[in-house]
């Protein structure tokens, strides 16, 4: 069989994307990890107090929290969001992360996309 194999990446062995707060990503999954991938999988932690800058992905996102609570913030309303929750966010939604706990955010996220999609950012608003 040809193509793509099973592996195990584990966070130690990407590099991290630095955010502000003690905060960071890590794309664990991707075409730079996983030969012939079509997909992709990471993981954040978003430090107490950490707002995000707005996003939007061109593609669909999935994400499961693990741990800590907060909200995404879209356009018109705020969603919550709390530990073993899962979310939605539809493609081209702008939206933003505000961890609001005394403890940080930990989230998983996926897209259908070889490694993290487009994505266009914009200040957050207060």
């Amino acid at each position: 069989m040809t193509g793509a194999r099973t592996r195990a990446i584990g966070l130690e062995d990407v590099a991290p994307i630095e955010l502000r707060h003690d905060s960071w990503s890590r794309v664990l999954v991707s075409d730079k990890t996983v030969d012939d991938n079509h997909a992709s999988l990471g993981y954040s932690v978003f430090g107490p107090g950490l707002v995000t800058a707005d996003l939007s992905h061109s593609v669909d996102e999935l994400c499961f929290v693990v741990s800590g609570i907060g909200v995404i913030r879209l356009e018109d309303e705020e969603v919550a969001v709390r530990a073993h929750s899962g979310l939605y966010i539809p493609a081209k939604v702008w939206h933003t992360v505000v961890n609001e706990g005394d403890e940080d955010l930990v989230m998983v996220f996926t897209f259908p996309w070889p490694d993290y999609p487009p994505t266009e950012r914009r200040d957050a608003r207060t």
